[in-house]
């Protein structure tokens, strides 16, 4: 049978042990695997490995002795408790072997976990569980995690109060990360808001999301953007301490600058585009980059931008003028251009 949407999601969260097995397949490794953690976890309990009631298989040892899928299923532990196999990266030479242990399979049995690839719909494997009366086959997809996985996740991780606004940003986080890496953002989420009551807010997140550039870098950045000209040479001798190379500087200004660029050129004004760029911006800074794009505007923004690409071509160069140096200068032009 085939599970899709919602459904797909509580069995993952909930699945059921009666059952003979579970197909999931998809193109991305990361999210396949999370789903297959996921409910193997439901499925035995946090303590399923040390009991020994999950077995994995590798589809390669498969091959060479067909006969240990049966023996796995049937096997009997010492501890009582759901048990499960695990069988990883199955192909459709598999299925004949996978047919014949789910034909033997019996109520008492463990429970078949398969994870594959992606899989169309002529796949011998997928028909396998799709068509099974007792399987079932779940195809993992690309797509942005929907608003209940997102709450599932965060439910798991013990955050149950997110305000309307956090929970925009988290919507928005998810399409920006990679599967593991948006669930290590709530796991970090929860340990900051460990001991806290109040509703995670969007503040909140903008501590714990990952960012792209470091603090120090920000901070030259802001006040480049905001015509503090004459901050910007302390600021620079931190950078240089720290170790921050010219070219590394120049992509980060750069990055910053088509944010702003996005932003300045939506069609609602730079408060609505600085929602919709992509990563996504959050808490403060978000409401700082919108006023930063408002006092700029888009035809300054270019002109920005093409300083900084010219900057960039001659860091490049072998051109001997001392390339922090170059940098510096460019910084202090863009200040005084937002100042204009």
């Amino acid at each position: 049978m085939k599970l899709s949407g919602r459904d797909a999601t509580r069995y993952f969260a909930k699945p059921e042990p009666h059952r003979t097995g579970l197909l999931i397949y998809g193109g991305d490794a990361m999210r396949v695997a999370l789903k297959r953690q996921e409910v193997i976890a439901a499925l035995v309990g946090p303590a399923g490995e040390e009991e020994m009631r999950l077995t994995r298989i590798n589809a390669g040892e498969l091959r060479s002795d067909p006969a240990q899928l049966n023996d796995a299923l049937k096997a009997q532990g010492f501890f009582p408790g759901p048990r499960a196999v695990f069988l990883e990266e199955a192909a459709d030479g598999l299925a004949p072997t996978i047919k014949s242990a789910l034909a033997d399979w019996q109520d008492g049995d463990a429970q078949l976990i398969v994870t594959a690839k992606q899989l169309n719909a002529r796949s011998a494997l997928r028909k396998l569980f799709e068509t099974h009366p007792n399987a079932y086959a779940v195809g993992i997809y690309d797509d942005p995690p929907s608003r209940d996985e997102i709450e599932a996740t965060l439910h798991k991780s013990g955050l149950t109060s997110v305000d309307r606004d956090a929970m925009s940003a988290l919507v928005d986080l998810s399409r920006a990360l990679d599967p593991g890496d948006f669930r290590q953002t709530v796991e970090k989420l929860a340990l900051y808001k460990l001991g806290d009551d109040t509703p995670v807010s969007s503040e909140d997140i903008a501590a714990c999301a990952p960012t792209s550039t470091e603090a120090a870098l920000d901070d030259v950045l802001n006040i480049v953007a905001e015509a503090r000209t004459g901050e910007i040479g302390m600021v620079m001798q931190k950078l240089i301490a720290q170790g921050v190379q010219p070219v590394g500087l120049c992509i980060g200004a750069t990055r910053h600058f088509r944010t702003l660029h996005a932003a300045a050129s939506d069609p609602g004004g730079a408060a609505a585009g600085i929602g919709r760029v992509r990563p996504p911006v959050f808490g403060p800074r978000r409401d700082r980059m919108a006023k930063q794009a408002q006092n700029w505007g888009m035809y300054k923004l270019e002109q920005a931008l093409g300083l900084l690409t010219d900057t960039d071509l001659q860091l490049r160069s072998t051109s001997r003028a001392p390339a922090m140096a170059v940098m510096e200068r460019t910084l202090i032009r863009l200040a005084m251009l937002a100042g204009r």
